[in-house]
């Protein structure tokens, strides 16, 4: 299935969502009243449709879903976790442009 925008996630679908994903999931944990969050969405959006079948994009709202916000210890937002088969394997804190969010992903190739 092939989503072009950021599907919406909250304590009830996540663990689902993250563990059943057979390509890697970016989720952007944000609240509506945070400005750097309002900043990077369309960044978020752009990432969803640019890259559909390569990584699923999902936003979780942190005040509509505390549990799973307080369980990965988010402290700030915007935060950007991606996870692989249901783990963790990278993070950002802060708002961020696109090519970042590429690079978060690990859909670009880091330049050395």
């Amino acid at each position: 299935m092939l989503i072009d925008r950021p599907v919406p996630l909250d304590d009830e679908s996540f663990a689902r969502t993250i563990t059943e994903s057979e390509i890697p999931v970016l989720v952007d944990f944000y609240a509506d009243w945070c400005g750097p969050c309002k900043i990077m969405a369309p960044a978020v959006d752009q990432l969803a449709s640019r890259h559909q079948g390569r990584v699923l994009v999902a936003k979780l709202d942190t005040d509509r879903s505390p549990r799973t916000a307080q369980s990965f210890d988010i402290r700030g937002i915007p935060t950007v976790i991606v996870f692989e088969q249901g783990r963790e394997v990278n993070r950002s804190t802060g708002a961020m442009p696109f090519p970042a969010l590429e690079k978060l992903a690990g859909l670009v190739a880091s330049k050395t």
